[in-house]
This record gives C-alpha cells, sequence and structure tokens, in this order.
C-alpha cells in the first residue's frame, strides 16, 4: 500500500534518491564509530540526540520543550526512545526503507507479452 502510495505522488526517484544518500550516511557513520571505537579502545556508538546536538546546536534543545508542548505523552513514548538509538542503525534503517519504497512494481508471473 505504502509503493502505490508513493507512485501515485510520483515519488519513487525522490524516494530512491534520499534513501541512497541517508544509507550512505549510515555506513559513513558505521564507519566513524567504529574508528573512532578502535582509537578509544572501548565501544563508542553515536546517537541520534549526539547526532542532533552535533548538528543543530541551538534548535535541538527547544525539541523537548516543542513536543511536550503539542502532547507531554509523546516525548516519553515515542522521541525519547528513538534519540537514544545508535545514528548509523536509524540512517541504514530508514535509507533501506526509503529505497524499498522507490523501487519499480515487479512484473505479474505468468503474464504472455507476445500472443
Amino acid at each position: 500500500m505504502l509503493r502505490s502510495v508513493a507512485s501515485f505522488l510520483g515519488l519513487p526517484f525522490l524516494s530512491r534518491a534520499l534513501g541512497l544518500l541517508i544509507l550512505a550516511g549510515g555506513f559513513v557513520q558505521v564507519v566513524y564509530d567504529g574508528a573512532r571505537s578502535i582509537a578509544n579502545n572501548s565501544l563508542r556508538i553515536t546517537t541520534v540526540s549526539d547526532l542532533l546536538f552535533t548538528l543543530f546546536k541551538d534548535k535541538a534543545s527547544a525539541l523537548q520543550g516543542a513536543v511536550e508542548g503539542v502532547a507531554p505523552w509523546l516525548w516519553q513514548v515515542l522521541v525519547l526512545p528513538l534519540t537514544l538509538a545508535p545514528a548509523a542503525a536509524l540512517g541504514l534503517l530508514v535509507g533501506a526503507m526509503l529505497l524499498w519504497l522507490g523501487q519499480p512494481g515487479r512484473e505479474p508471473i505468468g503474464f504472455v507479452m507476445r500472443p
């Protein structure tokens, strides 16, 4: 159903392009975490909250207040567990899902093209 919605909106190319970029970012994050773990001689994993604070210093601190202003339970139930997830795993998962959504439809099996 999600694929039909994406193809109806005309977004398969955008979905595939964005999926490849996010997938590449997830792979770069795996390499970065691996190099950092080797250098520190202990396992180091970058969480999504660390990545957000690095990229968006000012706006990341206001995220909790904005989410709690909309729905106070939403921060504890959905957003906090997502911010504690490894950034590489989330990037790889979201990138793979976008690639799956953007792939073209399959041809039906047993369909005769020529008479």
